[in-house]
């Protein structure tokens, strides 16, 4: 008996909203990224974008346990000597608390084409307000 395979036109995407204030980074991050991938869905392909589309509400209220606002760092290279830029963790919360959990999610997806397409269903918003009330997104209540 073959197995069967989705049709790409006939996979259903649902939209979420995910509320991050209080929630722990790593472990929203995780969440969000069997989500994007379609991985809690019984038709889950590892070749086919079978996930879901995820909205992100209240990003600057993410938590980071330990000492890790102080000494987790991010790095970004200019292409020239020396350019090596670091910021810290609480820095970024400050400056861009959306890049905190688009880099932790990115960094649990695969580094491919599929990967790419898939970052691009994940929608992160500092506040509380987000433009997708069109879609008719669920909320989506995480365990942790």
């Amino acid at each position: 008996m073959k197995t069967p395979l989705p049709k790409v036109n006939e996979i259903e995407r649902k939209w979420y909203v995910v509320d991050a204030s209080g929630k722990t980074l790593g472990r929203l991050a995780s969440q969000i990224a069997i989500r994007l991938r379609g991985k809690h869905k019984p038709i889950f392909t590892p070749h086919l974008d079978t996930g879901d589309f995820i909205i992100v509400i209240n990003a600057e209220k993410i938590r980071l346990t330990g000492k890790k606002l102080d000494q987790k760092k991010y790095y970004r290279h200019s292409g020239y000597m020396g350019g090596l830029k670091t910021r810290t963790a609480k820095q970024m919360l400050e400056k861009k608390p959306e890049d905190v959990i688009r880099l932790a999610v990115k960094r649990m997806l695969p580094k491919n084409r599929l990967g790419r397409k898939q970052l691009k269903k994940l929608k992160i918003y500092s506040g509380p307000n987000h433009p997708h009330q069109a879609q008719n997104p669920e909320p989506l209540n995480l365990p942790y």
